[in-house]
């Protein structure tokens, strides 16, 4: 069986069909919150708040601890800080990258566990 049709409109329809697909997917967008090695409790709480709506809307946050001046010589301070924000968030998020040290500051990813979510 044939179908006689104009080439070039089939070719718009079919683009147009495969933009809407694309426009339907989800997209995971990494958020990012600062921090510094000094942070106040209260400050790194708000943050942990902040970020935890982030993780529960699907996107995945990027946490960086920023060092200046000589806070570069103790970057276990930094260490310790993302580690506790991680055990913090470890009942909806699940560490994606370790903490890394990288120029001035140290960064750690934490993405949504979906089998957690799964679970509920």
């Amino acid at each position: 069986m044939c179908r006689v049709m104009n080439y070039s409109k089939f070719l718009y329809e079919q683009s147009k069909r495969e933009r809407e697909a694309r426009k339907a997917q989800k997209q995971i967008e990494v958020k990012e919150l600062r921090l510094r090695p000094k942070t106040d409790d209260h400050h790194i709480g708000f943050k942990l708040k902040q970020a935890r709506k982030f993780i529960e809307k699907g996107h995945k946050v990027r946490i960086r601890v920023l060092f200046r001046g000589r806070e570069r010589s103790h970057p276990e301070i930094g260490q310790e800080l993302l580690m506790k924000v991680a055990e913090e968030l470890s009942d909806i998020a699940v560490v994606e990258q370790k903490p890394v040290f990288e120029g001035r500051d140290m960064s750690m990813v934490l993405a949504p566990d979906t089998d957690k979510k799964k679970k509920k």
